[in-house]
């Protein structure tokens, strides 16, 4: 089998009980930027039992065509079938390019897949191209053309890895949530959907689920947020944390965190930004006490405005902030949450 005979950028388009996860749809926005320089067609995977109807949404995102695998025994994610699904589609289809989420289920699925399917893996991508490879030319060595750049955090943040996959298909990524921007939504749009069922028998492999026990979160997801008030260890305690709520509150934002926060236990993991937490694209991202970390800045430099407070005048932070104030936050914030109501009572 040649190289030439895989076509097509896919996407596994992830749901959870019959909802798309929104992964999907910013996977779909970068597929088509990839098809576009690619010239070929956008496909979504779309895995599940009884999923059918959520192919249009997918057409109404940009996938060209939808691969429905239907199933009962693809009703709750099991790793077993759904690798077995998506292995089946990808030599049943040969495409080109694999998108997956690098979500609790597409960080399992991925590699198993990649695996099976025998090509390799760029973990965790937080940019994805379509260029030449090796990038620069090297002495007796072949420059091959229109490869998957897959560009991720490596060391642990302290520099960024681009990977191809130049010999294998398909070439294969996970890729950040909140990274990739969806396109807008094409109204009206209807799936050109293709039922592809593999055949499932359970064995030793399948999983049994006893019992599913959703946890019930209080928090609105930090992702969704249009502005974040976020807070690092200059906060000094999780009592000060409260002059951020009332900024927060004041804007009508979320409050959101550094990792050192979550590791000395004031605030929950669901807040954390960074490299090891969430990565977030709101309109305005407060970094209040953040130092401006590599892993953290990586998680949210995308904001369409950052304004950070900081005593150190020299703090990394202020290399990427749209806007900086140096001083005790203490004193500024308090102000700026007074300022900010006086604004709206007029």
């Amino acid at each position: 089998m040649g190289l030439e005979e895989y076509k097509g950028v896919y996407v596994f388009a992830q749901q959870v009980d019959n909802k798309l996860s929104g992964i999907a749809f910013e996977l779909l926005g970068k597929a088509k930027e990839l098809a576009s320089a690619l010239d070929t067609e956008v496909a979504a995977v779309l895995i599940g039992s009884d999923v059918k109807g959520l192919a249009d949404d997918l057409a109404a995102y940009g996938a060209d065509k939808v691969i429905v695998v239907d199933d009962p025994e693809l009703k709750e994610y099991r790793t077993e079938p759904y690798t077995h699904a998506l292995e089946s589609v990808i030599n049943e289809f040969k495409p080109e390019i694999m998108l997956v989420g690098a979500t609790a289920i597409g960080r399992d699925l991925g590699p198993r897949v990649s695996a099976r399917v025998k090509t390799g893996l760029t973990a965790d991508c937080t940019m994805l191209e379509i260029g030449d490879f090796p990038i620069n030319p090297m002495p007796g060595k072949e420059q091959k053309h229109n490869q998957l750049l897959m560009t991720r955090p490596a060391f642990g943040g302290n520099t960024i890895a681009t990977i191809a996959c130049p010999n294998h298909r398909p070439q294969m990524a996970t890729v950040r949530p909140g990274v990739m921007q969806a396109i807008e939504k094409i109204e009206g749009a209807k799936a050109n959907v293709i039922e592809f069922n593999p055949g499932f028998t359970p064995d030793n492999k399948y999983v049994e689920i006893l019992d599913i026990v959703k946890s019930v979160v209080d928090t609105v997801d930090i992702m969704d947020a249009k502005i974040l008030v976020s807070g690092g260890r200059g906060v000094g305690s999780p009592e000060n944390f409260k002059i951020l709520e009332d900024l927060a509150e004041a804007l009508g934002g979320e409050v959101s965190c550094s990792r050192a926060v979550v590791d000395s236990g004031w605030k929950p993991r669901d807040i954390q930004v960074g490299q090891t937490g969430k990565t977030v694209r709101p309109q305005v991202y407060f970094a209040i006490g953040i130092s401006g970390a590599i892993q953290h800045v990586a998680g949210m430099e995308e904001s369409d405005i950052i304004i950070a407070i900081n005593k150190d005048e020299s703090a990394p932070i202020f290399d990427v902030a749209d806007y900086g104030i140096v001083g005790d936050l203490n004193k500024i914030v308090p102000k700026l949450t007074e300022a900010i109501k006086k604004v709206k009572e007029a």
